[in-house]
């Protein structure tokens, strides 16, 4: 069965941005989407782990999908991530992001607790029945210790709400594997930005990025192109901005890609604690690779 959601394309992983106080700035997320929605991308993702998700509360979360929602208005997909720690807070979560009208929920394993096979098919099935959004599977078992593997991912077919996999383990063999265990039933999608061009070439339909909050219409052009099979003009824009892409496969992401934004002017470096500010040499690390990266931007 193919799925029949029609997500995509690049869908930014949008940060979630905070004023001076420490508190979540509404107007400035607004402007992102905004951007990034001119510029081409395909759909957006609020709350996901680039969104700092678990440093919100629960009302906060709430108000940034509504803000991301209204600011969207329509234009492309919006996705909720999902990132609770109990069941209970997990369905409500569902129900009151589907109330706000998104279309779909990116959705984690149980946080903290490593679950057994049993208990994460549980999970997901509990969410499932929540609401009737389409839910894309989130794999990434190097920051989240559970793996969805190919034939875990199999034994959920039958909920016929789940349509998507986000793929972050960095083993592009996986687009292989679960099409050869499920076929077409599912969208698969890149979640680790620095594999993206093999993981196109192996199936990959969609792209949930860190680095296009950043370089949205070179990272669109990038995913066209590699999706289109021109592999020398896609390897060109992809050696130009590897060194970034690199950023997203780090403990501290959230903070890399902030700090690029606020350099291109698209947001503030500001994150939410337990995250703290780059270290001065990681934060020069960031600045010369910038550099090196906007004066060699390529023409898309």
């Amino acid at each position: 069965m193919t799925s029949p959601i029609s997500w995509r394309g690049v869908f930014p992983a949008i940060t979630t941005q905070f004023d001076s106080s420490g508190a979540i700035d509404v107007p400035a997320i607004a402007r992102i989407v905004g951007a990034l929605i001119d510029d081409g991308v395909n759909g957006v993702i609020a709350c996901g782990s680039v969104g700092e998700n678990t440093a919100l509360t629960p009302t906060e979360k709430r108000d940034v999908i509504a803000a991301i929602r209204q600011a969207a208005a329509g234009r492309v997909p919006v996705l909720a991530g999902l990132a609770e720690l109990t069941t209970s807070d997990a369905v409500a979560f569902a129900r009151d992001a589907a109330a706000l009208g998104v279309d779909g929920l990116m959705v984690m394993p149980p946080m903290v607790y490593t679950a057994q096979i049993h208990e994460i098919l549980a999970w997901f099935r509990a969410i499932a029945a929540a609401s009737d959004a389409p839910i894309m599977l989130y794999n990434n078992p190097p920051a989240y210790r559970t793996d969805l593997t190919p034939a875990l991912v199999a034994r959920m077919t039958d909920i016929d709400t789940i349509v998507a996999v986000k793929e972050s383990s960095g083993d592009t063999r996986r687009f292989v594997d679960l099409a050869n265990q499920v076929g077409d039933r599912f969208v698969l999608f890149c979640g680790l930005d620095d594999v993206v061009l093999e993981s196109l070439a192996l199936g990959a339909q969609g792209w949930v990025s860190g680095l296009s909050n950043v370089f949205p219409r070179e990272c669109a052009r990038l995913f066209a192109l590699g999706q289109a099979g021109r592999a020398a003009e896609a390897l060109a824009i992809y050696r130009w901005i590897m060194p970034l892409l690199h950023f997203d496969a780090r403990p501290d992401l959230v903070q890399c890609i902030k700090l690029c934004e606020e350099i291109v002017g698209r947001g503030t470096a500001q994150t939410r604690p337990p995250r703290l500010a780059l270290a001065d040499a990681e934060r020069r690390m960031v600045e010369t690779a910038m550099a090196t990266a906007l004066a060699q931007r390529p023409e898309v």
